[in-house]
């Protein structure tokens, strides 16, 4: 086991795996921005370092900084959170060169699932169901409507290095192709520094369920069962759910099992999401993600299973703790992501916090590295906190979900809290009746 961990993040993803750390008798150490000095994990940490300025390429995405961080405190692995460095291959590499343990899959595994295009590719070789599309980059617009007319409009175009919604556009018609594969293109190279792009089939009421799975790195491979984020907004994830209303047990199983055996098969090692467009009773891949997931604590609710604790486990070397027999699931979970935002323009509201109380009772957390005085830095991404709820069934979660908004407070900034109370009392949502379109449409009837 490791003896000394150091955190390459910020907030409360960086509060939740140094917890993690503490609890299995880790050493931590934090870095940290100039404008993160009081921030909650540079406060409870055993070890903290400053690595630059405020902007993020000056400090959470300087690679060196990080890796004179892990030499200058003894670090003998890193775990980079979500974000920022979480998926940078080249800093997994550095890493392992430098004798550092990367808490997360190799290099090239990374490579591989970051590029869309490869990632599909691997998804088909390894027994996943995909998207109709394009093979492979398209190169010119002649190409682009040979492939639209064989997969049939609506077709979406997408970046092959994207992600976020950037780079990607739909096409309703031929006539739109156009000017959504030059606009696709311009948006992509602009945001990734990469213009290329491929086309899939555009599905017109799909729900988004993603597969947590794991892998020991040495050909063994298990999943914890699906959660339904399908309630998003410009494609960000606003609020996600475990088990899916969609699914069925028959469905869950059918879908784990292809993915854990995927995970088997490809060698993989650590945390791990492959993430689906779903219709129609039929999964189609879009992407896998190499990191620990946001919405993971929803996981974590209703198998009682601590994904960092494995995470770090298998990075050590020990493997995977459980079997998949071992996994039961139990009861519902929902997450909603406490953004510091305005709830009706989700323009950023950062500031000072001038109160700040949190919900607690039977099947209550927070996830939050914010607290009463706190400066909300206007340099990062909105989350301020997630709160997980969790119940015997959905009905339960949905009583306790309301209560816990109702009990939760934020002063001195806007939330996205508001939102989230209007959610829980729509028929829509008790129903769980909602596509990945929905949360967009119910917004611009409030307007």
């Amino acid at each position: 086991m490791f003896q000394k961990i150091l955190i390459a993040n910020r907030g409360e993803i960086a509060l939740r795996v140094l917890r993690a750390c503490k609890e299995l008798g880790i050493q931590t150490v934090v870095v940290h921005s100039t404008a993160d000095a009081d921030a909650m994990h540079v406060r409870l940490a055993d070890e903290s370092v400053c690595i630059g300025p405020p902007p993020s390429r000056d400090s959470y995405l300087n690679i060196h900084q990080i890796v004179a961080a892990c030499e200058i405190t003894g670090a003998d692995a890193v775990h980079p959170g979500y974000g920022f460095l979480s998926e940078n291959a080249k800093f997994a590499d550095i890493l392992v060169a430098h004798n550092i343990t990367f808490i997360g899959p190799s290099g090239d595994h990374i490579r591989i699932m970051g590029d869309k295009i490869e990632a599909k590719r691997t998804a088909k070789r390894l027994g996943i169901p995909v998207v109709p599309g394009s093979d492979g980059a398209v190169t010119d617009e002649k190409e682009a409507k040979r492939i639209a007319a064989e997969i049939g409009y609506p077709v979406i175009i997408k970046a092959s290095a994207g992600g976020g919604g950037r780079g990607m556009k739909v096409a309703l018609t031929e006539a739109d192709l156009e000017i959504a594969l030059q606009t696709a293109r311009s948006e992509a190279g602009a945001a990734f520094g990469d213009d290329a792009v491929y086309i899939e089939k555009y599905l017109q009421k799909p729900r988004h369920i993603e597969v947590q799975v794991f892998g020991d790195g040495f050909g063994r491979g298990v999943h914890f069962g699906e959660r339904d984020c399908s309630l998003q907004r410009r494609h960000q994830k606003v609020w996600e759910e475990a088990n899916s209303p969609a699914l069925n047990a028959e469905e869950r199983s059918r879908i784990g099992g292809i993915c854990a055996k995927a995970i088997a098969d490809l060698g993989y090692s650590g945390a791990g999401t492959i993430e689906f467009l779903y219709e129609n009773g039929e999964f189609y891949f879009i992407e896998m993600n190499t990191r620990l997931q946001v919405e993971h604590p929803v996981t974590e609710a209703i198998t009682g299973i601590d994904l960092v604790h494995e995470q770090i486990r298998v990075a050590s070397g020990g493997g995977l703790s459980v079997r998949q027999e071992d996994i039961k699931f139990n009861g519902h979970a929902i997450e909603c992501r406490i953004n510091a935002e305005d709830p009706r323009t989700f323009t950023p509201s950062p500031g000072t916090i001038t109160h700040f109380h949190t919900p607690g009772g039977l099947g209550i957390r927070v996830d939050s590295g914010v607290y009463s005085g706190y400066k909300i830095p206007p340099y990062y991404d909105s989350l301020i906190g997630k709160l997980i709820v969790h119940g015997r069934n959905r009905v339960e979660c949905m009583m306790r979900l309301r209560r816990a908004l109702d009990e939760f407070v934020v002063d001195g900034i806007k939330t996205t809290l508001p939102l989230f109370r209007d959610l829980v009392g729509n028929a829509d949502i008790a129903n769980g009746d909602y596509d990945i379109h929905w949360l967009e449409k119910y917004l611009a009837k409030e307007e």
